[in-house]
């Protein structure tokens, strides 16, 4: 536990240190903001202090980058309404003129020029996502993975799931942003998304390459889901029972060498699958309705495939979770009996680590005691939450956590910020 300071640098407010403008956290993006951002000496702040100062530098950068993506379009839009006098004689042309203006403009590659302008294009297309950007309420990052999740859908469909994401994007990190938007577009379109998930399987294959360095790298895309879910699963069993026995090694490092070993065949620890956690609503399980599944650490899965996996008790152990309107019914193992009830009680409602914005599978995370056993803290699942090992260490060194509800935490950190972390989204 920190005692008010790291490394000697006190956490305390100190009297020499100067204050930051008054209503600076709530300012809107522009001028005003911008003149505040330039008179702030922030090695002269209290340590919370710079934390909202790098809060609102954010907010007037995705400002600014708003309005960078709004002048790219701004000159599309010139250039395609006088294409007389910019001697164009094909309309396919204008999209490559404007890319090629950028390009010599902003000194970037081709490539570079023309993802530029189509991400202009799909941002400034929807209203409400600009002006969120514009307005420092999400980053250019969160903006990118809102198109790209959605560019398969129609405008309207587009415009309805962006209405639906924007008020809780801001507080999501790309990851959970990205596996909300894939659950609202299955929701939305579940058909469509059934086709896309089977034709991306329809495309699977096995890559290999050369690095700078001389190594290789090998990777597979567009495998099924649960299938990629289950071997993580396994070489992670693998790496963490190597490690046990004070193997030199990092874990990334023997991560790839049980890698290496189970394609060239030289497995020596046994056979056990890997396992896999499902999170399905019960009207879904019955057919009734095809809102997706969750797979924990992956995200939403297509209700038919989600069935599918369920159906499969006998070719790999899933871990199921049924839920009714957000309340768990019933959990269970599909092929071999639990370890232990609590265990899996504890992962049903928390499928993965709940530090703020980690996504690593609950079982790949350490069941923390929130009251510490040598405390009297009781182990019960009230009192334990899946954290990985990085974050495990976090909540033993300064950062405290109080459990709100099933699935709900609020964090506080050494610099007395509360983040409040739902462990996952209502199926």
């Amino acid at each position: 536990m920190l005692d008010g300071s790291i490394q000697g640098l006190s956490l305390l407010p100190d009297e020499s240190w100067e204050r930051l403008p008054e209503g600076l956290s709530g300012m809107t993006p522009g001028g005003e903001l911008a003149e505040a951002l330039a008179t702030i000496e922030r090695d002269r702040l209290d340590g919370p202090d710079r934390v909202v100062l790098m809060v609102a530098r954010a907010r007037m950068l995705a400002h600014v980058q708003a309005q960078l993506l709004a002048d790219m379009e701004s000159l599309h839009r010139y250039e395609s309404e006088n294409p007389d006098n910019l001697e164009v004689f094909w309309t396919s042309d204008i999209e490559d003129l404007t890319a090629s203006e950028i390009q010599a403009a902003l000194h970037l590659t081709p490539n570079a020029a023309a993802t530029q302008l189509d991400l202009a294009h799909r941002i400034c297309r929807l209203p409400r996502l600009w002006e969120a950007l514009d307005a420092g309420l999400i980053d250019l990052a969160r903006a990118r993975v809102i198109v790209e999740e959605t560019r398969h859908l129609s405008p309207v469909e587009c415009e309805e799931v962006v209405d639906g994401i924007l008020p809780a994007a801001q507080t999501l990190t790309t990851g959970q942003l990205r596996v909300r938007l894939s659950r609202l577009c299955m929701t939305t379109d579940p058909e469509s998304a059934v086709r896309r998930y089977e034709q991306a399987l329809c495309d699977r294959r096995v890559v290999s390459d050369r690095t700078p360095a001389g190594t290789g790298c090998i990777y597979a895309t567009d495998l099924p889901a649960p299938a990629t879910q289950s071997i993580m699963s396994r070489i992670n069993r693998l790496a963490r029972a190597a490690k046990q026995k004070d193997d030199p090694r990092s874990m990334d490092q023997i991560r790839a060498d049980v890698y290496l070993d189970l394609l060239l065949g030289k497995d020596q620890t046994g056979r056990r699958q890997g396992s896999v956690d499902i999170h399905v609503e019960l009207t879904t399980l019955l057919g009734l309705d095809d809102k997706p599944g969750e797979l924990a650490g992956y995200g939403p899965l297509v209700a038919d495939v989600t069935r599918r996996v369920v159906e499969e008790q006998e070719k790999a152990p899933h871990t199921v979770t049924v839920t009714d309107h957000d309340e768990i019914i019933w959990t269970g193992i599909t092929r071999r009996r639990p370890t232990a009830t609590q265990t899996r009680q504890v992962r049903a409602e928390n499928p993965t680590c709940v530090f703020p914005g980690c996504r690593m599978p609950a079982g790949d995370c350490d069941l923390d005691h929130r009251q510490t056993w040598s405390q009297g803290g009781p182990t019960h699942p009230h009192n334990l939450e899946p954290l990985c090992r990085r974050d495990h260490r976090r909540r033993h060194n300064g950062w405290t956590i109080t459990r709100l509800g099933p699935g709900r935490y609020q964090w506080t950190s050494p610099l007395g910020r509360v983040y409040v972390t739902r462990s996952h989204d209502p199926p």
